[in-house]
């Protein structure tokens, strides 16, 4: 696969017009923080083209590496549960989904401790984009941040949530296998164009909620 600048600024114009479609189409306010997934992996792969495109610029670059390790390594654990809780209907999935936000948000702030430590640097490559930040290497970090990000997907009643899960464990099995180095761009570049999958239920006008429960909340 080539990854480039085209390849990032396409994708960011895709998703982000699938995205503002989306949401668009989410009924309520809870729908809409799913919804808005695709719109901000369009934001972040935008900022990830202008990485490509900075050589020559190092306070550009550096402030857009800052902006997207926001995205990958701050903003995603905590938004990822959060978002899959909110349009889970009353029930025990839908508290075990409140541990994995509260436990996304404690892990979210963890890195972000060590990130505005900084340095954040971004190198691109004929992967994908190198990233370097100011993260310890704790044994089982990777796997909290999979468990939070992916395994609250498997929790889901819904099924198109998750088969973004699965798909998004399949992703990360090829970005480490295949682009070790350049691991947190190519899961991410997968995982944008993988959030299609949200535009495509929404954008069907598939209920989120079954009518019964969809009749109690209305009462």
């Amino acid at each position: 696969m080539c990854f480039s600048a085209t390849a990032s600024f396409a994708a960011a114009g895709g998703l982000s017009a699938a995205g503002a479609v989306t949401l668009r189409q989410s009924p309520n306010r809870a729908s809409r923080l799913l919804g808005a997934i695709p719109l901000l992996f369009g934001i972040q792969q935008a900022i990830e083209g202008v990485i490509w495109i900075s050589a020559g610029y190092p306070g550009i670059r550096a402030t857009a590496a800052s902006l997207y390790v926001f995205f990958s390594h701050i903003l995603w654990p905590a938004y990822v549960p959060l978002a899959v809780g909110a349009v889970e209907p009353p029930g025990r999935r839908r508290s075990i989904l409140k541990g994995f936000s509260l436990f996304g948000i404690g892990l979210s702030i963890w890195l972000a401790s060590y990130i505005v430590r900084g340095p954040v640097t971004a190198d691109p490559s004929c992967c994908g984009i190198i990233y370097s930040l100011n993260v310890p290497d704790v044994p089982y970090g990777l796997a909290a941040y999979v468990f939070v990000t992916c395994f609250s997907c498997f929790v889901s009643s819904h099924k198109f949530i998750r088969v973004f899960g699965v798909t998004l464990m399949g992703a990360l099995a090829i970005a480490l296998w295949s682009y070790r180095e350049a691991f947190y761009s190519v899961w991410c570049f997968f995982a944008a164009i993988l959030s299609l999958i949200i535009y495509a239920h929404l954008r069907g006008d598939r209920p989120l909620w079954p009518r019964s429960v969809l009749r109690q909340r209305t009462r």
